[in-house]
């Protein structure tokens, strides 16, 4: 499992404070200092912030970058089994499975569920029809297979 070392060092430095901090809390409570109540709060937000940095460390994970992908942005996503990015009107053929690519390996599969087992990500652009109407065409398909990750495209 890959940890991000920031946010990994981050929450071992506020874990080793909040630890400081609840012996001088406990040291306050025994000499009955005028401070107690408010280093309970301190010491508790501070192991707070560790235990949220250490979780979000183990938890992240990167975004995949392939080479010749555009950025395009996530136009629909039903948090499901379909997600639809709108590619620019200037988009080059050759950049059209790139980016498909790119945008299949950014789903990730974590309570997503779908009848099929895939996730289906489509690459679409409007294209002007009438006066005032566009229609939508898609450029290209990729299936994200929850069990395993795989990605098929379908361009």
């Amino acid at each position: 499992m890959a940890t991000d070392p920031i946010f990994f060092q981050a929450g071992q430095w506020l874990a080793a404070a909040g630890g400081a901090l609840v012996v001088v809390t406990v040291v306050a409570f025994l000499a009955r200092w005028g401070v107690r109540f408010r280093l309970v709060g301190v010491s508790s937000f501070t192991l707070l912030l560790a235990f949220s940095c250490l979780a979000f460390a183990v938890s992240y994970v990167p975004r995949v970058s392939i080479p010749g992908a555009r950025s395009v942005p996530v136009v629909f996503d039903n948090g499901s089994d379909l997600v639809i990015a709108a590619a620019p009107a200037d988009l080059a053929a050759e950049a059209i499975q790139p980016t498909l690519e790119e945008l299949a390996r950014n789903v990730h599969a974590s309570g997503r569920t779908s009848e099929d087992g895939f996730v289906h990500v489509r690459l679409r652009r409007v294209e002007p029809a009438t006066a005032g109407a566009g229609r939508p065409v898609v450029l290209g398909e990729a299936q994200v297979e929850l069990a395993t990750g795989t990605v098929t495209l379908n361009p």
